[in-house]
């Protein structure tokens, strides 16, 4: 079990996993590259999804655009294939082209039959804009930079301001990555691992609830008290991408269905899905997956039945409410463009364990 360096309020009441994050479901890696150089602070966030190949051995997935103002790539297919083809992708908005590049060299590096013999590959790449942070036209993400973070997978990963959430904020804090889990029992059947990672980048700071207490608005110092007038608060301009990961053997409609579930999670950290807010939630099981090859053999699978599936909608809100909650707290102070600065919710407002 990792060792948690990072102290944060503890939401919902279904138990976590040993590590509290979405490599808790096995199989399930995560890597980061961190480009953090004066106003360059930006970076890329990869998660695998299983340690086989990603091309030949498909991942069942599917998702749902809660608030569509995005720029993310392999949507469309995703959505009428149900699998994923590659690592799942998260930088800022500017750099999704070139990581989107780099998977599909990478993808043709291992297999030369792509896109000739074979069909073309479909990249996945999820973002959000960090220009506040990062000087987003500087371009600094290269395809070195999605490979490294690839290298990086592991089980244990840092969150916070790393890798894709370098230069994001959270109700006007430093946001960034985050990760959680929570264990769902199901009746009559066993217990299945439901884990989240979120690319925390949206909200307005008097919208901020934490556990029911409305937190944003005890946040007073000098430099955010004009924040705290609802009435002089710029819309919510900001994104947020979350990714379910589980090892429940769901079919791809179920897994849809799971993913809906994530909004119940952002709704309760007081998140109204703005106007300019891109929304995206990526459900995925590792319990089997779909072979590219026809002469493979299918895998037979047993799926949860729906009478039993509300454990994992339950686990799917909390475990998304905790990861947005471990983003803010395992954030730390980053400066960057133009000189931009984001405190973390623990230096704004230190005293925070006393409203729980």
């Amino acid at each position: 079990m990792p060792t948690p360096v990072f102290e944060a309020p503890r939401a919902g009441y279904l138990p976590a996993g040993p590590g509290d994050q979405i490599t808790d479901v096995p199989g399930v890696t995560v890597g980061h590259a961190t480009l953090s150089q004066g106003e360059v602070q930006t970076g890329v966030t990869v998660i695998k999804p299983h340690g086989r190949d990603d091309f030949l051995f498909k991942t069942p997935a599917a998702a749902t655009v809660i608030n569509g103002f995005g720029k993310s790539v392999g949507l469309i297919q995703l959505q009428e294939l149900g699998v994923l083809e590659t690592p799942i992708a998260l930088t800022n908005t500017f750099s999704v082209g070139e990581v989107a590049t780099a998977q599909i060299r990478q993808a043709i590096l291992n297999h030369p039959e792509i896109g000739r013999d074979w069909p073309t590959v479909n990249p996945l790449v999820f973002e959000c804009n960090d220009g506040y942070l990062n000087d987003i036209q500087a371009f600094a993400v290269s395809e070195q930079d999605y490979l490294n973070a690839y290298s990086d997978a592991a089980v244990n990963f840092t969150q916070g301001s790393v890798g894709a959430g370098r230069g994001m904020s959270c109700f006007s804090m430093k946001g960034g990555i985050g990760s959680a889990s929570r264990v769902a029992a199901l009746p009559g059947a066993e217990a299945y691992t439901m884990g989240a990672l979120v690319l925390a980048n949206f909200g307005r700071l008097p919208n901020l609830m934490v556990k029911g207490q409305a937190l944003g608005r005890h946040i007073k110092s000098a430099s955010q008290a004009a924040l705290l007038d609802s009435t002089n608060v710029e819309p919510e301009k900001g994104s947020i991408i979350i990714v379910l990961a589980t090892n429940a053997p769901l079919d791809v409609r179920q897994l849809q269905r799971v993913s809906k579930r994530a909004a119940a999670g952002l709704a309760r950290l007081g998140s109204v899905y703005g106007h300019g807010s891109g929304d995206i939630v990526l459900a995925f099981t590792t319990a089997y997956q779909v072979p590219a090859l026809a002469d493979t053999p299918a895998p037979a699978v047993q799926f949860v039945h729906e009478s039993q599936i509300d454990p994992l909608f339950e686990a799917a809100a909390e475990a998304t409410e905790q990861a947005i909650i471990n983003a803010l707290w395992a954030a730390t102070v980053v400066t960057g463009r133009a000189g931009h600065r984001r405190l973390s919710i623990t230096d704004t407002l230190p005293q925070w364990r006393e409203f729980f």
